[in-house]
């Protein structure tokens, strides 16, 4: 077999029984980047080691090639949140996430594209160009973390560290057939995380399994005094305890995810992963979870709101690109945030300063503040009766390049699956679970409760132990 072929685990265990050495590993990795880069544009910055040499006793995952997503601070390794105004930025100091996976034996290959500073659902925002679909290169990878779903998907690496502030690892991972899982708001530091919405992002892995995301979490979950929303938790038990008996486990399916808007092969594949789950032991039955019709505008107030503030420290003073011919400071900022960032980016930064200014902030900022909390006690209501909730990722597979930035409301409602589960702070995964009469992948999405990290993945994996949907790849010409 390929060792792309190979689940991230399946190769640390060859790597540790020296049938595979890290050379091999990387050269393998290397290989793959070199024959797909041209085709799927995933990585900003392609940065593989020349001798690697990590310790394979550090962690289940050592010596196993990875990349990161281009928004988390690496030291001395370009980080451009793929937007023109960051240019050629190197950060002096490597996010807290970096160091703990470096300690655990974490070889990386580089910096993966994304949408400008997370903001798109497709990864066509970048200023680095689109990142393809490794199962139909005329289709998006999804977003905001194309660039590492497809790297994974394709076999350039064996996991990715992303980001997820409404989806932005689940809907990638759905489009692109790998899982992806978002902790618990606070249960990974974010530290290092150049911020979109500090209130919703969250950093995850993506790989080819749910037993892959466990052993990742094990190494990055955990407090951190450099991060106050960090939450200090037991962290490196989710792998040693994955299960995949479902025995006794409730799993409730929201009617209001199943309705007008969702295509129905998709609705079709996540409803079959419900049979596998009660195959497994799960009880299994539907309930109303109305609250969540809101959250897609509630999250897109919050999130742009956040994104104006987050965003205005890009000013061509500090670092990054400057723009030529101004006249004074004012023209400095104007001309620089006025060439520096995309459309889409601009966009948000306008949305997010109009729902804060004094005359809109009651009417929007403020209601959506409201809306989030409603959200949030209906997740925690439906908790108390059931262990996980089973949805859709998105409403349908992958679209076609193009079509989601000519109607951005149509990319902001692709969300509609995801971002309540990021206004209520809540672990999901998303996991393949079938695939459309076009050949692309379809995904179906866990959800379980705050801290319900070992719920979610076991889920996930007695889902995986049951079928070979992860295990399949798209056929990349190498």
């Amino acid at each position: 077999m390929s060792l792309c072929r190979l689940t991230a685990l399946e190769l640390a265990g060859k790597l540790c029984a020296g049938e595979v050495t890290q050379r091999e590993a990387v050269e393998a990795a290397s290989a793959r980047i070199a024959a797909t880069q041209g085709t799927l544009n995933t990585f900003i910055t392609p940065d593989g080691p020349a001798f690697p040499a990590a310790d394979l006793s550090a962690s289940p995952l050592a010596g196993v090639p990875m990349a990161y997503k281009d928004n988390i601070s690496t030291r001395g390794v370009k980080t451009t949140c793929a937007s023109k105004i960051l240019g050629d930025f190197q950060p002096p100091y490597d996010a807290t996430a970096v160091e703990r996976l470096s300690a655990a034996g974490a070889v990386s290959m580089g910096k993966l594209n994304m949408d400008e500073f997370a903001m798109g659902s497709t990864s066509e925002t970048s200023w680095y160009g689109s990142v393809r679909n490794p199962w139909d290169t005329g289709r998006a990878a999804g977003g905001s973390s194309g660039g590492a779903a497809a790297a994974v998907a394709a076999g350039q690496v064996w996991y990715a560290i992303a980001s997820d502030t409404g989806g932005s690892i689940r809907q990638p991972a759905a489009h692109c057939g790998v899982t992806g899982m978002k902790p618990t708001y606070g249960a990974v530091s974010r530290y290092g995380l150049i911020a979109y919405a500090s209130s919703l992002d969250q950093l995850g892995p993506i790989a080819r399994s749910a037993a892959d995301c466990a052993a990742v979490l094990d190494v990055m979950m955990g407090g951190d005094p450099r991060d106050g929303t960090s939450l200090d938790i037991p962290a490196g038990k989710l792998l040693a305890s994955l299960s995949g008996d479902l025995r006794g486990r409730r799993v409730g399916i929201p009617a209001d995810c199943f309705g007008d808007g969702l295509d129905g092969e998709v609705s079709r594949a996540v409803l079959a992963a419900a049979e596998v789950l009660k195959g497994r032991g799960a009880q299994v039955e539907t309930f109303a979870l109305p609250a969540v019709r809101y959250a897609v505008p509630a999250y897109y107030i919050i999130a742009c709101a956040e994104a104006s503030s987050n965003l205005s420290r890009f000013d061509g003073v500090k670092y990054g690109w400057r723009a030529e011919g101004y006249g004074d400071l004012n023209d400095l900022y104007c001309a620089t945030r006025t060439g520096g960032f995309g459309r889409e980016v601009k966009r948000r930064i306008l949305l997010g300063t109009f729902v804060l200014s004094a005359g809109y902030y009651d009417a929007y900022y403020k209601k959506a503040l409201q809306v989030k909390a409603v959200i949030k006690r209906a997740f925690d209501e439906a908790f108390e009766k059931y262990d996980l909730l089973l949805t859709p990722v998105t409403p349908a597979t992958a679209p076609r390049l193009g079509e989601s930035l000519s109607d951005p409301l149509k990319m902001y409602l692709g969300d509609v699956y995801t971002v309540s589960v990021n206004l209520a702070g809540l672990p999901a995964a998303s996991m393949p679970c079938g695939f459309d009469a076009q050949g692309l992948p379809i995904g179906a999405q866990l959800i379980g409760p705050a801290l319900g990290e070992q719920a979610v993945l076991d889920g996930a994996h007695a889902f995986q132990l049951d079928t070979d949907y992860h295990r399949r790849m798209p056929e990349v010409t190498l």
